[in-house]
This record gives C-alpha cells, sequence and structure tokens, in this order.
C-alpha cells in the first residue's frame, strides 16, 4: 500500500443520474455517493478522472441546453487516514445468512462471516446492490452448486458462494479488483475453483448460479454471454440496475423467466432462471 492516496470530491447541481452513468462507465476504482456528489479515491493520480467528468459536464450542458454546475476539488492524504477514518465509521453487515465484518470485529455466532477490510475496490456489502445481491446468494447458492461471479470487485460475493459450498469461478476487468479479491480470499481462508483478469466471453464453462453486479448497460451489452454461459435451470443474478434501466435490462432476458425483483432504494435486482432447451 502507498503511503498517499487521492480523493476527489466532485459536487454537482443537477442532472445527478447522468453523472452516476457516467462514473459507472469510466471509473474503475468504485466511489463513493454523498449527499451533494460524489467522492473518489484512488492511489493513483486523479488529474485524468477530473478533466473526464469537465469534459463530460461541458457535453451535458450543450446537449441540454443547460448549465451545469460542477464543484471538484483533489486532496492528497495520507492512506494511514483513510483507514483510519473507516475504521470509524464502518459497520458490521447482516444481508441474508451473512454477516460481513472488518478484520477489528469479532464474528457474529450463527451467521456465515465474511472479513472484508478496507480497500479502494467496490464491494463491501453497505451499497444496495451489493446488499442485495447477498440476499441472493443466500436463497439461491447451495453446496456444490457451479457459480460464476463476473465483475467480482472485492470478491464478496464469491467469497460468500464458495462459503456456501459451491464450486466458484470469478472475474474482473480490473488489475485492482483482482488484487483486492486475492486478499480477500486470503483474508477468509477461502479458495476459488479460478479467478480470472477479463470478463465472461473467457470461459466456456456453464454454471448453475451466475452473478454479474455490474451497471444497466454493461449489463445489456454483456447480454449474450451471460446466457451463453448458463445451465439448463439455472440462475442469473442481474444488480447494479437503477430501477428507472428495469425494462431496458428485461428486454435483453426477455427468453429468461422472472423469478424475483430485489429493490433497495433506487436500486434493482433481477433475478431470472434459464427453463431446459432455452438457447
Amino acid at each position: 500500500m502507498q503511503d498517499y492516496y487521492f480523493e476527489l470530491y466532485l459536487k454537482v447541481n443537477s442532472y445527478r443520474d447522468l453523472f452516476v452513468n457516467f462514473l459507472n462507465d469510466t471509473v474503475d476504482v468504485g466511489y463513493e455517493e454523498t449527499d451533494d456528489g460524489f467522492i473518489i479515491r484512488s492511489e493513483d493520480n486523479l488529474e485524468t478522472i477530473k478533466w473526464g467528468i469537465e469534459q463530460f459536464a461541458e457535453a451535458l450542458s450543450k446537449a441540454t441546453s443547460t448549465q451545469i454546475d460542477i464543484d471538484i476539488t483533489i486532496e492528497k492524504k495520507e492512506n494511514k487516514d483513510w483507514i483510519l477514518e473507516y475504521q470509524k465509521n464502518i459497520k458490521p453487515i447482516i444481508a441474508g445468512e451473512f454477516y460481513i465484518h472488518p478484520e477489528w470485529e469479532n464474528d457474529k455466532e450463527g451467521y456465515t462471516n465474511i472479513t472484508i477490510n478496507p480497500s479502494l475496490a467496490f464491494g463491501t456489502g453497505e451499497h444496495p446492490t451489493t446488499y442485495a445481491c447477498l440476499e441472493a446468494v443466500s436463497k439461491y447458492v447451495n453446496k456444490n452448486k457451479k457459480v460464476l461471479d463476473v465483475g467480482c470487485g472485492s470478491g464478496i460475493l464469491s467469497i460468500a458462494s464458495a462459503k456456501k459450498g459451491a464450486v466458484t469461478d470469478a472475474c474482473d476487468t480490473d488489475d485492482e479488483s483482482i488484487k483486492n479479491t486475492k486478499e480477500n480470499l486470503e483474508l477468509n481462508s477461502v479458495t476459488l475453483n479460478n479467478l480470472w483478469k477479463g470478463s465472461v466471453n473467457q470461459t466456456k464453462n456453464r454454471y448453475d448460479v451466475v452473478i454479474a453486479n455490474i451497471v444497466a448497460d454493461v449489463l445489456v451489452f454483456l447480454a449474450n454471454d451471460l446466457k451463453k454461459a448458463l445451465n439448463d435451470d439455472a440462475v442469473l443474478i442481474l444488480s447494479g440496475i437503477l430501477d428507472k434501466y428495469k425494462d431496458k435490462v428485461l428486454s435483453k432476458y426477455h427468453d429468461l423467466n422472472l423469478l424475483e425483483i430485489i429493490q433497495k432504494d433506487e436500486w434493482i435486482t433481477l433475478i431470472l432462471k434459464k427453463q431446459q432447451g432455452e438457447q
């Protein structure tokens, strides 16, 4: 871990949902939503991301004929400061059968415990999409099931599946996520069947449960590849979807049966099932 990291504060006055989409598509280290905007943290300099946000805001202003006011500041901070602040504020989470907690908190009896420490990678359980996916894993993943976690982030959903006895594979296109997943696997004494940098199209295997907690546009783009990875009667868990994009995503998966919709705040998680004989 480096001695310093960078923190970008972005305040927006309008079109917040479009900035969410932009950040989801362009920021590969995750971000935090605040009441008036967003916080992005990275050990790499964030000037390029700052420039990209400014260009996006300018283009959005022209497209909407509206003045889009943003305020961006970047601060350089000691990593120990961020971790100490994180430790003050992070609380253990119960999601389904899982108790998610940092290393400095004790396990909780009666739950499947998962230890996730502070990281710049996405996925510590507090986000509504991760929370909903953990509930879905509790319900749909069982021992000896073959599971694939696409866009594994911190590895939390892979770890949850493996702790339930599933034969679990995982992938992510981001180096930081792969690194963090490996660290969290070791922290939880969990081994995956396979972990690779890349996407679902790099596997020829088929799975009983496929989890993709990404964003709506990527789920639309990956629809064919995700469906190809499904066994007959397999369950597909799709998350990272703002509720206004639910129908857009569902239209690309119309050939699967919709089992359940889990909604947390404005976020949607879709549980779909492939019937025997479907292509």
